[in-house]
Protein backbone atom coordinates (compact mmCIF):
# COMPACT_ATOMS: atom_id res chain seq x y z
CA UNK A 1 0.00 0.00 0.00
CA UNK A 2 1.50 3.33 -0.98
CA UNK A 3 2.08 6.04 1.55
CA UNK A 4 -0.32 8.95 1.10
CA UNK A 5 0.98 12.49 1.33
CA UNK A 6 -0.76 14.37 4.05
CA UNK A 7 -2.17 17.76 3.28
CA UNK A 8 -0.12 20.54 4.80
CA UNK A 9 -2.38 22.80 6.82
CA UNK A 10 0.00 24.51 9.25
CA UNK A 11 1.75 27.74 8.33
CA UNK A 12 4.93 28.97 9.98
CA UNK A 13 5.85 32.58 9.39
CA UNK A 14 9.42 33.79 9.68
CA UNK A 15 10.64 37.34 9.15
CA UNK A 16 13.98 37.75 7.44
CA UNK A 17 16.09 40.67 6.33
CA UNK A 18 16.59 41.16 2.62
CA UNK A 19 20.17 39.86 2.96
CA UNK A 20 19.04 36.74 4.83
CA UNK A 21 16.34 35.99 2.27
CA UNK A 22 18.80 36.51 -0.59
CA UNK A 23 21.24 34.09 1.05
CA UNK A 24 18.51 31.44 1.32
CA UNK A 25 17.47 32.00 -2.32
CA UNK A 26 21.09 31.68 -3.44
CA UNK A 27 21.41 28.32 -1.66
CA UNK A 28 18.02 27.24 -3.01
CA UNK A 29 19.16 27.81 -6.62
CA UNK A 30 21.97 25.29 -6.07
CA UNK A 31 19.52 22.52 -5.15
CA UNK A 32 16.89 20.44 -6.89
CA UNK A 33 14.12 21.73 -4.58
CA UNK A 34 11.09 23.06 -6.46
CA UNK A 35 10.57 26.06 -4.23
CA UNK A 36 11.56 27.84 -1.07
CA UNK A 37 8.93 26.03 1.02
CA UNK A 38 10.19 22.63 -0.04
CA UNK A 39 13.81 23.67 0.55
CA UNK A 40 13.10 25.03 4.04
CA UNK A 41 11.06 21.92 4.93
CA UNK A 42 14.04 19.75 4.00
CA UNK A 43 16.34 21.83 6.19
CA UNK A 44 13.97 22.04 9.17
CA UNK A 45 13.05 18.35 9.12
CA UNK A 46 16.64 17.14 8.67
CA UNK A 47 15.96 15.60 5.28
CA UNK A 48 18.76 15.37 2.72
CA UNK A 49 19.01 18.31 0.33
CA UNK A 50 20.17 17.34 -3.15
CA UNK A 51 22.54 19.90 -4.60
CA UNK A 52 22.98 20.33 -8.31
CA UNK A 53 26.43 20.06 -9.78
CA UNK A 54 27.62 21.84 -12.90
CA UNK A 55 30.38 20.09 -14.78
CA UNK A 56 32.24 22.65 -16.90
CA UNK A 57 33.47 20.06 -19.40
CA UNK A 58 29.89 18.88 -19.94
CA UNK A 59 28.75 22.47 -20.43
CA UNK A 60 31.54 22.98 -22.98
CA UNK A 61 30.56 19.75 -24.73
CA UNK A 62 26.93 20.81 -24.99
CA UNK A 63 27.96 24.17 -26.47
CA UNK A 64 30.21 22.53 -29.05
CA UNK A 65 27.57 19.96 -29.99
CA UNK A 66 24.96 22.70 -30.43
CA UNK A 67 27.26 24.54 -32.85
CA UNK A 68 28.03 21.36 -34.77
CA UNK A 69 24.34 20.47 -34.97
CA UNK A 70 23.57 23.90 -36.42
CA UNK A 71 26.30 23.54 -39.04
CA UNK A 72 25.18 20.03 -39.97
CA UNK A 73 21.58 21.25 -40.33
CA UNK A 74 22.72 23.97 -42.73
CA UNK A 75 24.74 21.50 -44.76
CA UNK A 76 21.77 19.11 -44.83
CA UNK A 77 19.48 21.87 -46.10
CA UNK A 78 21.97 22.73 -48.85
CA UNK A 79 22.28 19.06 -49.78
CA UNK A 80 18.50 18.64 -49.98
CA UNK A 81 18.22 21.75 -52.15
CA UNK A 82 20.84 20.40 -54.55
CA UNK A 83 19.06 17.04 -54.83
CA UNK A 84 15.74 18.80 -55.52
CA UNK A 85 17.51 20.83 -58.20
CA UNK A 86 18.83 17.61 -59.76
CA UNK A 87 15.28 16.36 -60.27
CA UNK A 88 14.34 19.51 -62.20
CA UNK A 89 17.31 19.48 -64.62
CA UNK A 90 16.72 18.70 -68.27
CA UNK A 91 19.90 19.85 -70.03
CA UNK A 92 23.39 18.39 -69.82
CA UNK A 93 25.04 21.75 -69.10
CA UNK A 94 22.75 22.29 -66.11
CA UNK A 95 23.57 18.80 -64.89
CA UNK A 96 27.33 19.48 -65.08
CA UNK A 97 26.95 22.67 -63.02
CA UNK A 98 24.83 20.83 -60.48
CA UNK A 99 27.39 18.03 -60.28
CA UNK A 100 30.19 20.53 -59.50
CA UNK A 101 28.12 22.25 -56.82
CA UNK A 102 27.11 18.89 -55.39
CA UNK A 103 30.73 17.76 -55.22
CA UNK A 104 31.60 20.91 -53.26
CA UNK A 105 28.75 20.26 -50.79
CA UNK A 106 29.87 16.66 -50.45
CA UNK A 107 33.42 17.75 -49.56
CA UNK A 108 32.07 20.28 -47.04
CA UNK A 109 29.98 17.56 -45.42
CA UNK A 110 32.95 15.17 -45.27
CA UNK A 111 35.08 17.90 -43.63
CA UNK A 112 32.41 18.62 -41.01
CA UNK A 113 32.05 14.93 -40.23
CA UNK A 114 35.81 14.71 -39.75
CA UNK A 115 35.68 17.78 -37.49
CA UNK A 116 32.96 16.13 -35.40
CA UNK A 117 35.05 12.97 -35.10
CA UNK A 118 38.02 15.02 -33.91
CA UNK A 119 35.91 16.86 -31.31
CA UNK A 120 34.50 13.59 -30.02
CA UNK A 121 38.01 12.11 -29.83
CA UNK A 122 39.23 15.11 -27.79
CA UNK A 123 36.28 14.81 -25.42
CA UNK A 124 36.79 11.08 -24.96
CA UNK A 125 40.50 11.55 -24.29
CA UNK A 126 39.86 14.28 -21.71
CA UNK A 127 37.21 12.15 -19.95
CA UNK A 128 39.44 9.08 -19.86
CA UNK A 129 42.20 10.91 -17.97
Amino acid sequence: MEKRQQKRTRIVGVRLTAAEFEKIEKKLRKTTAKGISEYLRYLLLDKPVVSTFRNQSTDDLIGELALLRTELNRIGVNFNQSVKKLHTLHETSDFKRWLLAHELEKRTLANKIEEIKNHILKIVQSWLR
